[in-house]
């Protein structure tokens, strides 16, 4: 059988297998803000593959045991975790027993050519809430501190007490969605996808931008919370839980992906000149 032929039968019998898992899935890119991203993953995987059709139309094929071995044991895994209603196992699944089927049809040099927006597709599966929250309460409490911090430092009265930041005529509470943990996913994913573009020329410099997504995030995010405190100061919690508020997300996001983005063009400046 021809390996193209080979390899689109088996990636509808893959794509079929995993019906049960898609509604949920779906439903949780949809309506969880903490996973939204999730939706666009896929598509940003695609496209980066299609840029790759001519070089992947050169590429020698071959078969790999080793992929056949991680289908057949994710394919397992993932028949175990639907009877034990183990959601983010599952969604899993789908990436890993992907990986397997690639290199078992298609080979290693396939692979190396598609290897990153393969990996990219771990960030479509939802962080499960235990952890999301595990990770997102010191989080919480570090952009409170340090924004309790940059308010006092302006001249205005603040009290801060766990989450909670208490000035004369009102309050503010610094919320789970507050934490920067949303920011910090979306972050590291352009992070990832812009420092692939240089890996080739230099690892260490693309290392470099995908680490400093972490304190970009934790930055902007500090930003966005200090700006909602000194709103609740002047204006009252209602007006800094309103429309502002939603807005100020958008634009210290915004602010972020400019910075992110000023960073990978001096980067790749620098590499082109070398």
């Amino acid at each position: 059988m021809h390996t193209s032929i080979k390899f689109s039968i088996l990636s509808i019998l893959w794509a079929i297998v995993f019906i049960p898992v898609y509604p949920e899935l779906l439903d949780t890119w949809l309506h969880s803000t903490n996973n939204s991203h999730g939706l666009l993953v896929p598509f940003i995987s695609a496209f980066i593959i299609f840029k790759k059709k001519d070089k992947l139309k050169s590429t020698t094929l071959s078969s790999r045991k080793t992929g056949a071995v991680i289908l057949i044991a994710s394919m397992a895994i993932y028949v175990v975790s639907i009877i034990g209603a183990v959601a983010v196992v599952s969604r899993l699944m789908i990436v890993i027993s992907l990986i397997g089927l690639v290199l078992y049809v298609l080979g290693d040099e396939v692979f190396k050519q598609i290897r990153f927006p393969l990996l990219l597709l771990f960030f479509m599966v939802p962080i499960p809430d235990s952890i999301y929250s595990l990770i997102a309460f010191p989080l919480q409490l570090f952009a409170t501190k340090v924004s309790t911090f940059l308010i006092q430092a302006m001249g205005i009265p603040a009290y801060r007490e766990g989450n909670m930041v208490y000035f004369l005529q009102t309050q503010l509470e610094v919320a789970e969605a507050c934490s920067g943990l949303r920011s910090m996913v979306a972050f590291l994913m352009l992070g990832a996808i812009f420092a692939d573009a240089i890996s080739k020329r230099s690892r260490l410099r693309s290392a470099i931008l995908v680490i400093s997504t972490v304190p970009l995030a934790l930055g902007v995010n500090i930003i966005r919370v200090t700006g909602t405190g000194v709103l609740a100061h002047m204006y009252g919690e209602r007006v800094a839980r309103g429309f502002l508020h939603e807005f100020s997300g958008l634009l210290v996001f915004a602010m972020g992906f400019i910075l992110l983005a000023c960073e990978y063009l001096i980067l790749d400046n620098n590499l082109r000149k070398i």
